[in-house]
Formats: C-alpha cells, sequence, structure tokens
C-alpha cells in the first residue's frame, strides 16, 4: 500500500445530506424575514405598484411557512439521529462528550500542538456540544415561533395549535417573554453559523479527509 493512502466511507446518507442544507437555506431566510418583519423599513407607499401594500402580509407569509418547513425537517432530522442506522457514526459521537483526554486532544488541534483527534464518531466533543446547543436553539425557536403564530391566527391550524402549546407561553410568563426569546434565539442561532462555517473550513484545511465536502458528498476519507 502506499504511503499515506486513504480510503472511503459514507459518514452522512443521502437524508441527512438533505435535511443540512433545507435547514441551512430555511434558517438563512427566516433570518433575513424575521428582521423585516421586526424592522418592516420598505414603506408600501413607496412604491407605484399595489402589490407593495401587501408586502409585510407576503413576507410575514413566506416566514411562517418556512418556519413550519423547519420544523418538520428538524424532527425528521432528530429521528434519523436516533433511529437511522446509517447515523451510527453520530450516535458514537456522544460519548466523546463524557472523555477528557478526547477534549484534551480536541484542543490541542485546535491550538495547532497536534494532529490527533478527540474521540471517535462523526464529531468531536466539541462540535458535539455545539450542534447540541443549535438544536436546543431550534427547540426554543420552533416553540416560541408556534405561540406567536396560533395569538395572530386564531382559526384553523392556529386554534389547534394553540391548546397544546399554550404551556409554553404560560411557562414563559406571558406573550412578550416568548416574543423575547424567540429574538435571543435567533440571535444565538446567527452567532452559531459564522463560528460553523469556520471551524468546518478550518477541519477541512488541516485535515484531508474531506471535513466540508462531507457534508455534499457524504464521504469521509481515513488514512489507512
Amino acid at each position: 500500500m502506499p504511503k499515506n493512502s486513504y480510503h472511503a466511507y459514507q459518514e452522512f446518507s443521502g437524508f441527512v445530506r438533505l435535511f443540512h442544507w433545507m435547514r441551512a437555506f430555511a434558517i438563512f431566510f427566516l433570518v433575513g424575514s424575521g428582521f423585516y418583519i421586526a424592522y418592516p423599513f420598505l414603506q408600501p407607499s413607496s412604491s407605484v405598484y399595489s402589490g407593495m401594500y401587501f408586502l409585510q402580509a407576503y413576507i410575514r407569509s413566506a416566514h411562517i411557512m418556512l418556519g413550519f418547513i423547519l420544523i418538520a425537517v428538524s424532527l425528521f432530522r432528530c429521528y434519523l439521529f436516533f433511529f437511522d442506522r446509517k447515523s451510527h457514526a453520530e450516535r458514537s459521537s456522544a460519548r466523546n462528550v463524557w472523555d477528557l483526554d478526547a477534549w484534551i486532544k480536541q484542543l490541542k488541534v485546535y491550538f495547532w500542538i497536534s494532529k490527533a483527534h478527540g474521540g471517535a464518531g462523526a464529531y468531536n466533543p466539541l462540535q458535539f456540544i455545539a450542534y447540541l446547543s443549535l438544536c436546543i436553539l431550534l427547540v426554543l425557536i420552533s416553540l416560541s415561533g408556534v405561540v406567536l403564530y396560533y395569538n395572530v391566527y386564531h382559526n384553523g391550524l392556529g386554534a389547534f395549535l394553540a391548546p397544546l402549546f399554550k404551556w409554553f407561553e404560560v411557562l414563559c410568563g406571558g406573550l412578550s417573554n416568548v416574543r423575547y426569546i424567540h429574538h435571543l434565539s435567533t440571535w444565538g442561532i446567527i452567532l452559531f453559523v459564522p463560528v460553523h462555517v469556520y471551524m468546518v473550513v478550518f477541519h477541512s484545511i488541516r485535515f484531508p479527509d474531506g471535513g466540508t465536502d462531507s457534508m455534499i458528498s457524504g464521504m469521509r476519507y481515513v488514512k489507512d
């Protein structure tokens, strides 16, 4: 065998990769539309087109639809994490969180002291904690989003969801706090995204194992 040769194996299934990019695009557009809903800086009277008078309604509708898509994709992604056979490498990464040696090895990697990865599986302990934090933020933003939805749309789906999620509104202490949690969760996700992109690029540059493109091709390369 040639020195430093690698063999490929599938780390992420097709569904995992699809849902990753669906969530990424949904989050991107939800953040943009959410900021516009909070501060509608485009004035309808500034346009000669009558459609501009419904701009806020169009953006709100798109925001709501993308929000429910994000909830559905996140629920299915959670199902895959726990029950998909191809997600075994992700589940096994949870053990790294309790492994002190894995933390030390990974910190050495990030401080350019060593090249030994911390722990086995798809994620090192820092990655697992970061993705777990993102999941918590998505749960908070989804719950608060549903509460804000049924407090505006009282019929149809809103009437169905209200008794199911009223507990979260009560737990938060009222609708104003729900809106505040929705905004804080948004900022948490905004802070996560650039750090996530930077660390993925860092890993891809430092290690020739397909770090970035594994979420496109699904393949990871391991040295023989």
